[in-house]
């Protein structure tokens, strides 16, 4: 997973997958999932983002230990 913020369009993206994105589900005004054309989610772009979450917060994580426990 990988996640870029555009400055100057004020936009995240998450990518997901190294897929194709091959169509565009706008789940709301400025929130778009890219999917591949058999519905695979490649990614997930946040138009307006720093109006629509704390950009400080999104770009910090932390991961549960259970979560690490599950993955390996």
């Amino acid at each position: 997973m990988k996640v870029n913020y555009d400055e100057e369009a004020d936009a995240i993206y998450i990518q997901l997958t190294d897929d194709i994105p091959e169509g565009v589900i706008e789940v709301k005004e400025g929130v778009n999932i890219d999917i591949t054309k058999e519905d695979v989610v490649v990614g997930i772009e946040l138009l307006n983002a720093s109006k629509k979450l704390s950009l400080k917060s999104f770009f910090s994580y932390e991961i549960s230990p259970d979560f690490l426990n599950k993955a390996i």
